[in-house]
């Protein structure tokens, strides 16, 4: 090894940061913006109500999460519910 080489083994992990999208659906008034403006999340289900696509719902609490490893348009959903029923933690 070469002087002032330094070699660790985390520096071979990738540097993924997790986050986690919590949706309470029982807040959900259903108007469809976060549908319109985050395709790639979320969609309406059959109550009218929007749903988190492929997230783990809590059946007691009626909340949605779902893991992310990329930032896409979440944010945006986020900023736009007019019920603030959307987080990114």
């Amino acid at each position: 090894m070469e002087r002032g080489a330094h070699f660790c083994s985390s520096s071979l992990r990738s540097e993924t940061k997790m986050a986690k999208i919590i949706h309470e659906k029982s807040k959900c008034i259903g108007c469809g913006s976060c549908v319109a403006l985050c395709p790639e999340f979320f969609e309406m289900d059959e109550g009218g109500k929007a749903h988190l696509k492929d997230s783990k719902l809590n059946s007691k609490t009626e909340i949605e999460e779902l893991e992310i490893s990329k930032e896409g348009c979440e944010k945006e959903a986020v900023d736009v519910c007019p019920v603030k029923c959307i987080k990114i933690v």
